[in-house]
Order: C-alpha cells, then structure tokens, then sequence
C-alpha cells in the first residue's frame, strides 16, 4: 500500500488521516500542533515530530492546513526528507495567488504538484464523502485513484496541469456558494428574532417546499440550538471570503453577495465565535447576544 504523508491534522486533515491509515495506507502525519495529530496513532498512522519526517520516503504527500503562507512553511520544511518523484497534492484552499508559488516550490524539489482542493465540511471528511476536485498530470492520477476513493466520493479532474490552477478556481466558485447560504440562512433567522418572531417560523415555511435542502435544515436548526460545533469555522470562511474576492477582483468579476458574507464572518469572528461553526455568523446580525 502506498505510504502518505498527510501534513495538517485539523478539523479535515485528521479525518481524512484517519480514513487512509484504516483503509491500509501507510500513513505519516505532521501537525504545528502535535497534540492534534496524536490521536491518530490509535489508527494505525505514525505521528511525526517533523515534516521532513512525516515526507521521508512517502510516496504521496498530501498538505490540509490553513491557508498558502501554512502549506508553503510546511513544505519547505519538509525539503531535506522530499525527493524527486513524489506526489504531491495539495489539497487546502489556498486561492489563486498561492498556486503558482507553491507549483515552483514543487518543481524546485522534482514533485509532481496537483492542485487537489475538496468541497466538503468535517462530516463529509469523517464519512469520506468529500468532492474532490483536481488537475495534475495522468501518472499522478493513478498513484492518487485509489486514496481519491477512500476520501471521496468522486474526483471530479479539470486537466493534467496543476500549476495552472483550475481546481483551485472550481473550489473558490462553490464555496462561494456554501458560505453565501450560510449568511443568507443566518440573516432570514436573525431579521425573525428581531422582528419578534420565533425564528423557528421561517424554518416552518420553507421546510418542504421549493427553497428547503439538506444544507437549510442542518444550518437552521445549528442557529435555532445554539449547538455551534464546527464543521466549517468562522474564521476559515472569512479566510475563504478574502481568497473569493480576490479571485474575483483578478477576473474582472463582482462579487457583492460574498464580500457582505464575509464581512458577517469578521463581525462574528470579533464577538469571539472565530472557533464555532459559520452558522454563529447569526450573532454578526446583533449588537448584543440575542
């Protein structure tokens, strides 16, 4: 079985370790905090003290950290364990800027880079139920089919060149959307429980009908619990909000509806509900705790 480095053990890449060390993979993980990835010894993977470590003689190398300036201080430091032929998928949401400097750290090193960013929240990741969606070269794809299989549910590749950025491009469009319906759920709540409304009533009107989905039901009813445990935080989608816009920004595009978005995550994110799941962007809709 292939041996793995996953570098980053989060809220996505703990699972998704945990999914490849159960499915037989010899996997490798690494994580700035080593208490995160220590858990996973119980599955059979092996926690290293380095990335450098964690790489030494992987066959894949797999990076699910915060964001471009994380994955790139990551893999230059794991250079003196990296040799030339190694795959490496970078599977963060990293944004279009990071792209082209983290395809020459891999061309620096003899990898071969693919731009692998996942649609899917921490559920998705424990179920391996992820969207995977990517673009790298042919003998990439298959040294990557059979671990694209155990994390996700379909792989869904944009062309052979990574570098190029596609997948990274299809992953900033459908966030936009996951996080856009975040706001939106929140905002329809909260203007119902300024209004002196139970909010409960607009989970009653839509439930059934043409705008409900699996995605209103678990975000609504998160807000009308009060139960934030994070499947996205707040603080990623504001990160991601930021990646969007400047995505956006560079093709000429307007985004209004994301860029109100994350300015509802910034907001929440001062109240101090950065760690909760995105759906606390309700309480960016009051002054005080409602």
């Amino acid at each position: 079985m292939a041996v793995v480095a996953v570098l980053g053990t989060g809220l996505m890449g703990a699972p998704m370790a945990r999914n490849l060390a159960r499915s037989g993979s010899n996997v490798r993980v690494w994580n700035r905090s080593k208490e995160k990835a220590e858990p996973l010894a119980a599955d059979g993977a092996t926690v290293a003290g380095s990335p450098a470590e964690a790489v030494e003689g992987a066959d894949v190398v797999i990076t699910m950290l915060l964001d471009g300036d994380a994955v790139r201080a990551a893999m230059t430091a794991a250079a003196p364990g990296l040799r030339e032929g190694q795959v490496w998928a970078q599977m963060s949401t990293v944004g279009l800027e990071a792209i082209e400097p983290l395809a020459a750290l891999a061309a620096e090193h003899g990898l071969t880079f693919v731009d692998a960013p996942v649609q899917g929240t921490r559920q998705p990741a424990e179920q391996g139920k992820l969207v995977i969606l990517a673009a790298g070269p042919q003998d990439a794809r298959q040294a990557l089919a059979p671990l694209f299989e155990v994390l996700g549910q379909r792989t869904l590749w944009l062309g052979d060149d990574g570098a190029g950025g596609a997948a990274t491009k299809l992953k900033m469009a459908a966030v936009s959307y996951g996080i856009s319906m975040t706001a939106a759920v929140a905002e329809a709540l909260s203007l119902a429980k300024g209004l002196g409304l139970d909010p409960d009533l607009v989970r009653q009107v839509v439930t059934g009908g043409p705008m409900d989905n699996v995605y209103f039901q678990t975000k609504s009813k998160a807000i009308l619990e009060g139960e934030f445990e994070p499947s996205f935080t707040v603080s990623n989608a504001k990160k991601d909000t930021r990646l969007i816009a400047q995505a956006g920004e560079s093709a000429g595009v307007r985004l209004d509806v994301i860029q109100a978005a994350g300015e509802r995550m910034r907001r929440a994110e001062a109240q101090g509900h950065g760690d909760e799941d995105m759906a606390a962007n309700y309480y960016a809709s009051f002054t005080e705790k409602p």
